[in-house]
């Protein structure tokens, strides 16, 4: 493959290379670059938002380039301001510590370990002297800083911005500085801070690092980006069944979204699927069902994605609850709540409240309106069957 097609596979499915004539002289000039992607273990959970990344860092892999996976140790004390109308809640070394162990096993769903370099910020900016620092804030302008969309706009609004939030675009920056970066990704949010990369790089006399733009996915609402924060995410670690589930569960507009993001169908393809299930050749749920099997075939395994689809579609469609996930709880009576709660731990009590008050919780086929309505688990052997949504079936027993 020449170097121009190699580029262009590159570039496939991002919004910008930013300059895409630098990244080809790269390549020409030292052959394999340095690839960047900082991540901030704010949460255990990696998603399929950090998929659509990590699948353009494979691709460079598999051309051979150097990869350089940054977890932001120092970062994440800080927070990182993007998208925020209000300071972030720092987390403690623990957590931190706790968070991070968990990325490099799921990065390896996607990354091969072997070609992987894993690298900590902390590395550098805790041993950092104030002189140092100091003359690192000297390379920007605090005018620079507050062009950034989401600080003109808590400007505007008259919501406080901390002292140290402003540092955050500075400290990711120099970060390609401590790196060398050649290339750096992240999603579209991430702009202003990985040009302030190539800025820095340019103010310590380094080549400037290329930047490379991918569009964010949506959660499972359609409307905020995936986030564990918002629990509207596919988790990495979950469950190839539960996955599977969650992707039904998507709306047929967002269905395209995921068509396009993650398994990089082109728009004119998605036109061809459109029109023909608005002439009744094609069927919305068949296309989901084969987008579910595609990326948990992708990001899980072949098998986990059969064995997915064959649960849903006894589940499902046959209505034989026996291939339901299994829970074992100690306790004979529960509130609707608390019962779960006790299975989906990560759903909020308001989340949980929500779902029973739109009709979407049934235990034993009959939908459940009260949340703080007893149900008695069964002393014999059978089961209580506990539905969360369209797609979330649990065999309960005692």
């Amino acid at each position: 493959m020449t170097i121009a097609e190699q580029v262009a596979l590159l570039s496939e499915g991002t919004i910008s290379v930013l300059p895409r004539e630098e990244l080809i002289k790269k390549i020409e000039r030292k052959g394999k670059l340095t690839i960047k992607l900082g991540v901030d273990p704010t949460a255990p959970d990696l998603h399929l938002g950090h998929a659509v990344v990590l699948s353009k860092l494979r691709q460079f892999q598999d051309f051979g380039h150097h990869i350089i996976f940054l977890l932001g140790t120092f970062t994440t004390r800080i927070g990182d301001p993007t998208g925020k109308s209000k300071t972030r809640p720092t987390l403690s070394d623990e957590q931190i510590e706790n968070n991070a162990k968990t990325y490099f096993e799921q990065v390896q769903k996607i990354l091969d370990p072997q070609k992987l370099t894993i690298r900590y910020n902390s590395e550098w900016m805790d041993i950092l002297s104030s002189k140092d620092f100091v003359t690192l804030c000297s390379k920007v302008t605090l005018a620079q800083m507050i062009t950034r969309e989401d600080f003109a706009k808590r400007l505007k609004e008259n919501q406080p911005i901390a002292l140290h939030e402003i540092l955050y675009p500075l400290i990711q920056g120099y970060d390609s500085v401590e790196l060398k970066a050649d290339v750096e990704i992240g999603g579209t949010d991430q702009t202003f801070n990985l040009l302030m990369g190539r800025y820095l790089q340019e103010q310590y006399n380094q080549e400037p690092q290329v930047v490379i733009t991918l569009p964010l996915l949506e959660g499972l609402d359609g409307v905020q980006k995936m986030s564990k924060s918002l629990n509207n995410y596919i988790g990495l670690s979950e469950r190839a069944e539960n996955a599977y589930g969650k992707i039904l569960s998507i709306s047929d507009e967002l269905m395209w979204r995921y068509y396009n993001v993650l398994l990089y169908m082109s728009e004119n393809e998605i036109v061809i699927h459109k029109e023909a299930i608005e002439h009744g050749n094609e069927h919305p749920l068949v296309l989901k069902k084969q987008l579910a099997y595609k990326i948990v075939e992708r990001f899980w395994s072949q098998q986990e994605a059969t064995d997915a689809q064959i649960q849903f579609e006894t589940l499902f469609q046959k209505r034989d609850f026996s291939q339901a996930q299994e829970i074992v709880l100690p306790l004979k009576d529960y509130t609707i709540v608390a019962l779960i709660k006790n299975i989906e731990e990560a759903l909020s009590l308001s989340q949980i409240r929500r779902l029973i008050s739109e009709g979407a919780v049934s235990v034993n086929e009959k939908k459940k309106n009260d949340p703080f309505e007893i149900i008695s688990l069964s002393d014999n052997s059978l089961d209580t069957i506990l539905r969360i949504g369209k797609h979330r079936i649990f065999r309960i027993k005692r």
